[in-house]
């Protein structure tokens, strides 16, 4: 009998296990969050668990923004005013999914969350699949797919934090989280944009490509370990009284002057460069793949720096964020002289330095939430966080409405002075030296 309870195979649901225990041994929340261990009732898991949750937002991000490439299949049917609303519309399902889904991932687990998401991406590309071009239909779509997303980044990267925590990899969530989000963002549009190239009925063919991978993903979550549902509630009853409530970060200087000024930027400069400037400066014959291509240099450069971001990070928390804005005033200053020159060897620098503020303030962000909120409230910081990004989906349209009436390099050039003084607020949040904890 005590052999077979020996080698009994561990469940893979971790809310079973007792709450504030590592081994067998008592362990306090707080202190284990402060010393970046495993959060409450989350005992070792596997080194690659994480890849499960990584899969699944990979093929989310995919399938929100390869649009980025088939918009140049629908500018000949819609509006350009209606092509770049439907690029940002998915937002307006993805920020109130962002806020609930967070929570409820808390309550239900993250992981029937997460293929609730996959679900849901699923019909979104489904319905923009049998749209046949009509606006409405696609718009209809392009909310489900927000929806999906929503539901799927806030879980997804709070689930990859915990799990890379109980897998003794403390620090590493927000680079794997980061690195997740952007690869599917990148690897979406350059894979449409190559089939809207050359490849028969790319309207088609790019949604079938996103629906089989999704199908591919879904057995990978079925033996993830859970770290929401049960221990997320009880973590909640055994709160470390050193540690303070969302609520409290939420109306910290830090947040205030840093998070909230900062976030938008994180996609405005990215949708910046993989929307608009492939629109401002024509790209000929070779739009379509042109437009991946620009997703893709911006995107993959965001990846490329985020060890930058972590080296910045260990001499400052003020130092990534500081750098992302300065490389986003230079990418909206580049983007202003490549739209007013229509030099397109300056489209893939302007790439690069837009791409390189995505990527710092992305990663810099979603460290400073985890690090401010408690273990319990992950969720919902991120999401939160995210929520705040994606304000910077409007960006293009702005600059497309604006630049109705001003130049649209013009648009971008104020647009830099913005982003110069998002960076300014940031000396308010860290004034001097201290650690982002002690400014809670």
């Amino acid at each position: 009998m005590r052999t077979s309870q020996r080698t009994a195979r561990p469940s893979t649901d971790l809310r079973s296990r007792p709450v504030g225990t590592l081994g067998g041994r008592p362990e306090s929340p707080g202190r284990a969050r402060r010393a970046g261990g495993p959060g409450p009732g989350v005992p070792s898991v596997a080194r690659t668990a994480w890849l499960g949750p990584a899969a699944a937002i990979v093929v989310v991000g995919w399938g929100a923004n390869m649009f980025a490439s088939l918009l140049q299949v629908y500018r000949g049917q819609l509006s350009e005013l209606q092509v770049d609303g439907l690029f940002g519309a998915y937002a307006l399902g993805l920020i109130p999914a962002l806020l609930v889904m967070a929570r409820l991932s808390d309550r239900l687990g993250r992981r029937r969350v997460l293929l609730a998401a996959l679900v849901v991406s699923v019909l979104g590309s489904a319905v923009i699949l049998v749209s046949g071009g009509a606006f409405g239909t696609i718009l209809f779509g392009r909310v489900l797919v927000g929806v999906s997303a929503g539901a799927a980044f806030g879980p997804g990267t709070a689930w990859i934090k915990e799990l890379s925590d109980a897998a003794r990899a403390p620090g590493a969530g927000a680079r794997r989280a980061a690195v997740a989000l952007t690869t599917g963002f990148a690897a979406g549009p350059f894979l449409s944009g190559a089939l809207v190239q050359w490849a028969p009925a790319p309207e088609v063919t790019s949604y079938l490509v996103h629906i089989g991978l999704v199908g591919l993903v879904v057995p990978f979550l079925r033996g993830t370990p859970e770290t929401g549902g049960r221990a997320t509630a009880a973590s909640r009853t055994r709160r470390d009284p050193a540690d303070r409530g969302l609520r409290t970060v939420l109306t910290g200087r830090v947040f205030l002057t840093a998070v909230l000024p900062t976030a938008p930027w994180v996609f405005g400069t990215a949708t910046v460069s993989l929307a608009a400037l492939p629109v401002l400066v024509p790209l000929g014959e070779y739009g379509p793949v042109g437009s991946g291509t620009m997703a893709a240099v911006t995107l993959g450069t965001g990846i490329l720096v985020q060890p930058w971001a972590r080296h910045l990070a260990r001499r400052s928390p003020a130092a990534p964020f500081r750098a992302g804005l300065s490389a986003a005033v230079a990418g909206l200053l580049l983007a202003a002289l490549t739209v007013t020159t229509g030099a397109l060897l300056l489209l893939p620098v302007a790439a690069v330095a837009l791409g390189t503020a995505y990527g710092l303030l992305l990663m810099s962000g979603l460290r400073l939430m985890e690090t401010l909120a408690p273990a319990e409230d992950t969720a919902t910081a991120i999401a939160v966080f995210y929520a705040l990004t994606y304000l910077g989906f409007a960006f293009p349209v702005l600059v497309q409405t604006l630049g109705t009436w001003v130049a649209p390099a013009s648009v971008l050039i104020a647009g830099s002075g913005l982003a110069l003084i998002a960076m300014l607020t940031t000396f308010m949040a860290w004034p001097t030296a201290r650690t982002p904890r002690a400014e809670r």
